[in-house]
């Protein structure tokens, strides 16, 4: 009885050990990696979020700008990252969930070569003119892109972003003839339609709400089935094209392969941040609303949003090649 006894205390005291000898998680400063340039929506986000991070878990949380290629440079940086929770991305509904429709010989797959761990954000997208062109209605802006096709142009965050699809669903919805304009994240397209170098652009509110609120581009309808809370005066295009709908979504994930533990523990980290209170008027401040969920629910959601959107970029001839 006494050896066993012994036996019993040596490995209890071996399993404290080998915990002891563990690093503690997190063990250095975390790279938050963002796949557009500074001064969009995702920065914005990102840079907001992160600062809660850091404070949460007493380690520097750095926003990394991967900007290039839609997103897609940051969502293959991040699925070659180490797996040891110190490399994390929130991405976009591109990179995330339409990469593979476009792009034919993609370095990474969503589905396997990145861990989910929750969804992050949603929100409406928002069709704005420069004050120069001579639309103040959704209904006249078409009007003018029929009378002259190819003329106007519409900008977006780069080839298969969440503003490309939403402006070739219009275009296929309203019948219209409009140029793509991709750039690298909302922050390089802001001066180029408020100079009205582009007639338009889907634009986030947190780009945007600045500018449209003085006078400095023209909103004329919303992506999202319901009007947004920051814009209510601005109808949807599903009120004069039923059943249009074109939500942006930002998701964190991680490298793949990385331990069931430390998706876990992401988890809830950023659960905590999205929930918190002031953390949530922050973002809906910039149009920006939290959804907090289950890793098990963002992996669902990623491959429906790929199934759907697969469709509008077949049909649409979209590609990225």
């Amino acid at each position: 009885m006494r050896r066993m006894l012994c036996l019993a205390a040596a490995a209890l005291a071996a399993t404290a050990n080998v915990f002891a000898q563990a690093p503690a998680f997190p063990s250095k400063p975390i790279t938050l990696i963002v796949g557009f340039a500074a001064g969009g929506a995702t920065d914005t986000a990102a840079r907001i979020i992160a600062k809660k991070l850091s404070e949460n878990l007493g380690q520097s949380v750095v926003v990394d700008n991967k900007a290039g290629a839609g997103g897609n440079i940051a969502a293959q940086a991040t699925a070659v990252a180490p797996p040891d929770g110190h490399t994390i991305h929130l991405g976009s509904i591109g990179p995330l969930s339409v990469a593979p429709h476009l792009v034919k010989n993609l370095a990474y797959d969503p589905q396997k070569d990145l861990t989910p761990l929750t969804q992050g954000v949603v929100f409406s997208n928002v069709l704005v003119v420069h004050p120069g062109v001579l639309a103040k209605t959704l209904a006249e802006f078409v009007a003018l892109a029929k009378a002259s096709p190819g003329k106007y142009e519409y900008g977006s965050t780069g080839v298969g972003s969440a503003s490309n699809l939403a402006g070739e669903l219009f275009k296929q919805r309203a019948g219209v003839d409009l140029t793509h304009v991709p750039y690298k994240g909302g922050g390089p397209a802001m001066p180029d339609i408020l100079s009205g170098r582009i007639a338009s652009y889907w634009a986030t509110p947190a780009t945007s709400l600045q500018h449209i609120q003085a006078g400095k581009m023209r909103p004329l309808a919303t992506t999202g089935l319901k009007r947004t809370p920051s814009l209510p005066d601005v109808p949807t295009i599903a009120e004069s094209y039923p059943g249009f709908e074109a939500t942006n979504w930002y998701a964190f994930v991680g490298p793949g392969k990385m331990p069931v533990e430390l998706a876990e523990r992401w988890n809830r980290e950023l659960v905590k941040v999205l929930s918190d209170p002031g953390i949530r008027d922050q973002l809906m401040h910039h149009g920006l609303e939290p959804h907090p969920g289950t890793r098990e629910e963002l992996a669902r959601f990623m491959k429906k949003e790929s199934e759907t959107w697969g469709r509008v970029i077949r049909e649409a001839k979209i590609s990225a090649d």
